[in-house]
């Protein structure tokens, strides 16, 4: 009944009680506002009262690029092979045979396209123009998305060195430093989750998926590159997200993320939820 109510007046109700209604829907709790303490809860504050506008570029696909040239540099940026406002703008007469298409404003346009000649051009088209219609800050109220410019960008398609597909490194950082790596494996087919410390020690908890065998995950050859990098991109920020690929000894940047599962992710054991919201200093200087 709640999620009904909440996709008919979503756009109505202002932030701060779509906000509460969406954490006691999504989590089966009361959100402390004005006293928060676990992870989730702080997210929720900081959606609240963090709005830094310089988020705003900082979560665009597009001009993060710019950023990212400026702050740690150009060789960090996986090649882009073209930006369109529409999808009819395309022309795939242009692009290589393998290559990745994904919207500017949202996370979940990803298409890979490892054989162009089998590629199918009317279902990405079906997506992405759907996708291209949507404001991503509706869906859970993450405000740095809500001007961010619709724009369809094409990526070079890269693999690492299982030869299929990219792990994403997620850095999670607190306060400007990183504390913790989430490692993302089979995206696209079997999605699994494993957490490390920034030593590379395996943390038992499951965050939202499945753990893949930790054995299976092999530790960035460039790690010390990696967090140097996600401590540059997340100085002076309470907490942010910051991911990357390694590929053939190289790192390059993923995307920048303010909140982790939109601030509703599931723990397991729940003390993580506490551990990881102890991380973060909430501002005090908040207009």
């Amino acid at each position: 009944m709640l999620k009904n109510i909440l996709r008919r007046v979503s756009k109505i109700l202002p932030d701060n009680i779509f906000v509460r209604l969406q954490y006691k829907y999504l989590t089966k709790k009361k959100l402390n506002i004005k006293n928060p303490v676990d992870f989730n809860e702080k997210l929720q504050w900081l959606k609240l009262y963090d709005r830094n506008p310089a988020y705003t570029i900082m979560v665009d696909k597009y001009e993060v690029r710019k950023y990212i040239k400026e702050m740690i540099g150009e060789e960090y940026l996986i090649p882009l092979l073209g930006v369109w406002k529409t999808f009819e703008e395309i022309d795939f007469n242009r692009l290589p045979d393998q290559f990745v298409l994904k919207c500017t404003h949202d996370s979940n346009s990803i298409i890979l396209c490892k054989d162009k000649s089998k590629f199918d051009v009317a279902k990405a088209r079906q997506k992405l123009n759907r996708n291209l219609k949507k404001n991503f800050y509706w869906y859970g109220r993450e405000w740095p998305y809500r001007n961010v410019q619709p724009r369809i960008i094409c990526e070079k398609y890269m693999v690492d060195e299982s030869g299929t597909e990219l792990k994403d490194y997620k850095v999670l950082c607190f306060n400007g430093i990183p504390k913790l790596i989430q490692v993302d494996t089979g995206r696209f087919s079997d999605h699994k989750r494993n957490v490390y410390t920034t030593d590379w020690q395996y943390a038992n908890v499951r965050i939202t998926l499945p753990n893949a065998d930790a054995s299976s995950v092999s530790k960035p050859k460039k790690i010390d590159e990696m967090l140097s990098c996600a401590r540059i991109l997340a100085k002076n920020i309470p907490h942010v997200r910051v991911d990357f690929y390694s590929i053939n000894d190289r790192i390059y940047f993923g995307e920048i993320t303010f909140f982790h599962g939109a601030g509703y992710e599931k723990f397991l054991p729940e003390s993580y939820n506490r551990l990881l919201g102890s991380w973060i200093e909430l501002p005090t200087n908040i207009n």
